[in-house]
């Protein structure tokens, strides 16, 4: 019961207020000018597709001003040939995790071929058609959010193919930090290929320089690749998305509540989803903690919920403010030692048997100083070396002005 208290305590200045806006004031106040995402600038890159057979890796968040980037560059008269898909397929719709088939589009007619489940990595079949390869998916800066998983492939098939790829960019929402631990790549896998932190700080375009500069692509492929940088952005900028770059994460506060949170997707903790606060609470059906409760039902991005239909009790972070992201941005271990804490003292397991944990995290060392009961300041501590040894190499590769 001490532990309770205490838990709660730590926690209630998370609670105080509801936030007016997504943003801080005084962040909008000095960064009045909308980004222009790349994908906006025509001028910027249609010279170089005019006349070449083209293929899409887009989704839901592949928008411009008038729609859709494919329907804008069918409109151009561009020869889109097909579409790529990534994980939640072309329009957005697929659970994380749910095979994404491929199918013809049938507002375009055009192929689209998955790039999620057995075929991550577009063949050389499915790329002897096509002279250019764009790629325009937002991001949210996390290292297991799996679209940048997917720049990797797409570059390296490109690079093997003799195929040119150009970044359309866009902004990062959690563009503005650094933190976490850097992967170990004895724990590589779809939702972490490379030996970065949980939040790179980098956008997509960014990540891309950044992997073919370290010459990270399988067997130091270099890709043909060009960046279409993003104009009035710098990492200093709130952006908020204009549509939701997955189905559980449904607006801004779970984008930024999410790098701390996914961890608990690999533990017998839910995260919300089968609610419409995805990422935004965390509860158990096991324990009684404070007086907030949820209820997962199957939902479109949750058929199969964690605890379906079973009362789950936790936290709500809905209306944490936007200073605890921005005042103090980091990775928030808080609310995972807490939860760790409740289960050992029950008894009851808390990571999953299939050690996700450890692929989120990256390393399975996490897992271990959780376990032993160490502090976040220790926790964080060991982090450190790595951690900065990364910020170095990352400044090499920056597109716009960086938050320090």
């Amino acid at each position: 019961m001490k532990f309770l208290i205490f838990f709660l305590v730590l926690h209630l200045p998370l609670f105080a207020c509801k936030p007016t806006s997504m943003v801080n004031e005084e962040s909008i106040n000095q960064n009045t000018q909308k980004p222009i995402v790349g994908a906006q600038q025509f001028n910027e890159y249609l010279t170089r597709i005019q006349g070449k057979r083209v293929a899409l890796v887009v989704n839901q968040t592949s928008m411009v001003e008038e729609g859709h980037l494919v329907d804008a560059l069918l409109n151009r008269n561009i020869e889109v040939k097909k579409v790529f898909a990534p994980e939640h397929g072309f329009r957005g719709t697929a659970d994380a995790g749910e095979k994404v088939k491929s199918g013809i589009d049938t507002k375009t007619g055009l192929p689209v071929i998955s790039l999620y489940g057995n075929n991550k990595k577009p063949t050389a079949a499915q790329l002897a058609d096509i002279d250019v390869v764009l790629f325009d998916i937002q991001d949210v800066g996390a290292r297991f959010y799996t679209y940048i998983s997917t720049l990797e492939y797409v570059m390296e098939a490109c690079a093997e193919q003799d195929k040119k790829v150009i970044v359309l960019d866009r902004p990062n929402p959690n563009g503005h930090y650094v933190d976490g631990p850097v992967l170990n790549l004895d724990f590589q896998s779809f939702v972490g290929r490379q030996q970065i932190p949980i939040v790179h700080g980098m956008t997509v375009g960014e990540y891309a320089k950044f992997l073919n500069g370290e010459q990270l692509l399988a067997n130091g492929a270099q890709a043909d690749l060009e960046v279409i940088p993003c104009k009035q952005y710098d990492h200093t900028t709130p952006f908020e998305l204009p549509v939701a770059p997955s189905p559980n994460l449904p607006n801004q506060q779970s984008i930024l509540l999410y790098p701390s949170l996914c961890l608990f997707e690999g533990t017998n903790v839910s995260v919300g989803r089968g609610t419409n606060t995805q990422f935004q609470v965390y509860g158990s059906p096991k324990f009684a903690i404070g007086s907030y409760a949820f209820t997962p039902t199957p939902m479109p991005g949750a058929k199969y919920p964690k605890f379906e239909g079973q009362a789950c009790y936790g936290m709500n972070l809905t209306n944490v403010p936007d200073s605890f992201f921005y005042d103090e941005p980091k990775l928030h271990l808080g609310w995972l030692i807490g939860m760790v804490e409740f289960h050992k003292n029950a008894g009851e397991p808390f990571f999953l048997k299939n050690n996700f944990f450890d692929k989120l995290a990256g390393t399975d060392q996490l897992r271990q100083q959780l376990l032993a009961g160490m502090s976040e300041e220790e926790i964080r501590l060991s982090w450190q070396d790595e951690l900065s040894a990364f910020k170095q190499t990352r400044k090499k590769y920056l597109l716009y002005q960086d938050f320090e």
